[in-house]
């Protein structure tokens, strides 16, 4: 609920966006094609910061979901998730401690933006971890 951690989101924003201004100065950059991908905390702040990058075609949420602990509105990841339209790929495991299933991974899931073809969540049985084939062979697919 610090002000310091509003601060440290809208920096990480900037950051992105910067990295993207960059990016497109580059020959060897197709951004038509870019990609966020974030595993766990990267996960869970990708319920956020693609929804304020229009220049990402793509988001794979690695072990995310909704964070237990209250953020301020201004970063607080359920109103931004809505605003997500690219598509999802969310991978996770059923027993991760970190992110639950139903309070996490499956609410964050429902309220992504993105239209219902567009989205996929894909649960192993595992816990605050995947298969690293399965991860390859999912984001690639």
């Amino acid at each position: 609920m610090s002000n310091s951690f509003r601060d440290h989101v809208i920096q990480w924003s900037k950051d992105l966006g910067r990295s993207i201004d960059y990016l497109e100065t580059r020959d060897d950059i197709d951004v038509d094609r870019l990609a966020y991908y974030g595993f766990s905390w990267g996960g869970a702040i990708g319920a956020v910061l693609p929804a304020l990058e229009d220049r990402l075609k793509v988001c794979v949420l690695g072990v995310g979901g909704f964070w237990r602990q209250k953020r301020r509105p201004e970063v607080e990841q359920i109103n931004f998730a809505p605003r997500i339209k690219v598509p999802v790929l969310m991978l996770n495991g059923r027993h991760d401690y970190i992110f639950l299933i139903e309070s996490a991974q499956l609410l964050l899931f429902r309220l992504l933006g993105a239209s219902e073809e567009d989205k996929r969540h894909v649960i192993y049985e595992t816990g605050h971890s995947i298969p690293r084939m399965e991860l390859i062979k999912e984001t690639l697919n």
